[in-house]
């Protein structure tokens, strides 16, 4: 599946959740808004018929017998109204009034119910009360469709409540209402979201022109065409076409292998020079003092071995960046490669006082395995407590740490090597794992050849892992963590 049909799959999907949340609000915002309406138009029916029932009160031996009389008449008319899409044939509406104890005195539709106690019935307790009485119910608990609404008003003589009048409306009718208005928006809500997909494909076909463009241009490049840099619009592509572009020239003019003879060169010049003009010195023979011939030899010595391990370590850095995988993965224990790296380093830890303490999980050599090359994971090691040996003071601590963690790529192991030397400054934070990049050792004021967390780095990578070298939150030295999978 290619990206663009992911990315035009997940908007889709995005967009129909969105359909999915809107459309389920506004159903529920239908309902809501025509049993307000009803409501509405109810409260006026309402108190019309409140008034004519408190006329009737004043009448004597009226008995509410004309209030009857009407709604009689109005269930009997005849009639056809057509409401939108919606036909009407009948009045659902009926009315029943109580005393003012919440005995019912009339009826319209159920002259059976006089007599029965309403009193506890809360459209008829509030509407006593002098309030405005309200509640819905349902006929079948189970069935939303069956709501009837109950509005009631009190009935005043002189000023005192005498009764209540309820005016009763099944929502049937309404509902018809309610369910053409949702297939109306489910209609044309499904005819937006077909147009929006179309649309969709329409941006997602002219975004991923470009890109097939340049996949095009690529395969070219790599079957030994000769073909143009294609021509495109949009800044991100001509930015990812100018790095292809110079991917391409990087592998024709062979820049990979002239950046590493460059700064092999640069890096070779300071050693040389140093044994050249130590060589010329010692050539003039009894003109210099044994001392200083014994001198010029020792730095003969120091940079012939400085020589020797810039190459040494580009050798095996150029082998290790060369590597698309690992070649020979076997099952090894962190913990004990630790351990005899540690052990290795002993001469250099002793040589400046340095004492190393360690901070392992419980059965960490046990629990704590991982796959991959030895020698690397070796190397990659030892240079990075050799690097925390030579950033420390005399006298200092190293604590070497190894825990085990859970991420989203499974269970990872973290070894962490901690020193008490200078903070790494700002500006070298981000360039600490380029090749040839070194800070001056706070001991002697030079540069090492800088390849040794460079390979570090390699070697994380080619293992699924990760290095990094950061200052300590306390800003008393410096943490290297190699971040590896488990078994």
């Amino acid at each position: 599946m290619t990206t663009a049909t992911r990315s035009l799959i997940g908007f889709l999907l995005i967009v129909a959740a969105a359909f999915y949340l809107l459309l389920d609000k506004l159903m529920e915002r239908v309902e809501r808004q025509y049993m307000e309406a009803v409501e509405e138009t109810m409260v006026d029916t309402v108190n019309l018929l409140g008034a004519l029932a408190e006329q009737a009160l004043w009448e004597e031996g009226d008995e509410f017998k004309s209030l009857g009389r009407m709604f009689d008449d109005a269930h009997r008319r005849v009639f056809e109204a057509k409401i939108y899409q919606v036909i009407k044939r009948e009045v659902k509406m009926h009315a029943y009034i109580t005393d003012a104890k919440g005995k019912v005195v009339f009826d319209s539709r159920r002259p059976s119910q006089v007599g029965q106690d309403f009193s506890n019935w809360r459209d008829v307790s509030l509407a006593l009360q002098g309030k405005y009485g309200a509640r819905s119910s349902r006929v079948v608990e189970e069935n939303d469709d069956s709501s009837i609404l109950y509005l009631a008003v009190p009935l005043r003589r002189d000023g005192q409540i005498m009764g209540s009048l309820t005016l009763v409306k099944p929502q049937d009718s309404v509902f018809a209402f309610r369910d053409e208005t949702r297939k109306e928006i489910l209609r044309n809500g499904t005819l937006a979201l077909l147009g929006t997909g179309f649309a969709a494909l329409l941006v997602s076909l002219w975004m991923s022109r470009p890109i097939r463009k340049l996949t095009d241009y690529a395969r070219a490049v790599r079957r030994g065409e000769r073909v143009k840099r294609p021509k495109l619009a949009t800044p991100e592509m001509r930015t990812l076409g100018n790095a292809l572009e110079e991917m391409r020239e990087s592998l024709e003019d062979r820049k990979y292998v002239e950046t590493y003879v460059q700064t092999l060169t640069h890096e070779m010049k300071s050693p040389v020079a140093a044994i050249r003009v130590a060589s010329e010195l010692l050539q003039e023979g009894d003109k210099v003092p044994l001392d200083k011939q014994q001198r010029f030899l020792d730095n003969i010595c120091i940079e012939t071995d400085r020589l020797q391990k810039i190459i040494d370590q580009l050798l095996v850095l150029a082998a290790i960046e060369s590597q698309k995988a690992l070649e020979d993965p076997s099952s090894l224990s962190l913990g004990d490669l630790v351990l005899r790296v540690c052990n290795n380093l002993e001469p250099s830890l002793q040589a400046k006082g340095i004492r190393l303490e360690r901070d392992f999980d419980k059965d960490a050599n046990q629990r704590l395995s991982i796959c991959g090359e030895e020698f690397l994971l070796k190397t990659a090691i030892a240079n990075l407590l050799q690097n925390a040996i030579d950033f420390s003071p005399t006298g200092a601590t190293i604590l070497v740490g190894l825990r085990q963690q859970d991420s989203e790529q499974g269970g990872m192991v973290a070894l962490t090597i901690q020193n008490d030397g200078p903070e790494i400054p700002d500006y070298a934070v981000e360039r600490v794992f380029e090749r040839f990049y070194s800070l001056q050792h706070p001991d002697t004021g030079k540069k090492s050849s800088g390849l040794g967390l460079c390979f570090v780095r390699e070697a994380a990578e080619l293992h699924q892992g990760k290095a990094s070298l950061r200052n300590r939150e306390d800003g008393k030295g410096v943490v290297a963590e190699l971040l590896l999978p488990t078994v």
